[in-house]
């Protein structure tokens, strides 16, 4: 998956660094190897290691958003 800035994702439990407890996060900022996103109960943005996201996705605990709204 090609990560792009404003991407939206659905955080599933078992997510561990949702230490806010947030139900979505948006990807602001995108670079070669980290993703700048901000968590829904968030005021602040974190960074993320692309490598350490694209983990996450795989797991199905980060789905993005566009993809869970098609039915099947």
């Amino acid at each position: 998956m090609k990560f792009k800035s404003k991407m939206e994702f659905t955080i599933k439990e078992g997510f561990l660094p949702n230490i806010y407890h947030s139900k979505k996060l948006k990807i602001l900022e995108v670079s070669e190897s980290t993703l700048i996103i901000k968590m829904s109960n968030a005021q602040n943005r974190c960074v993320f290691p692309v490598d350490n996201f694209r983990f996450w996705v795989k797991r199905g605990l980060l789905v993005n958003a566009r993809e869970e709204k098609q039915p099947s």
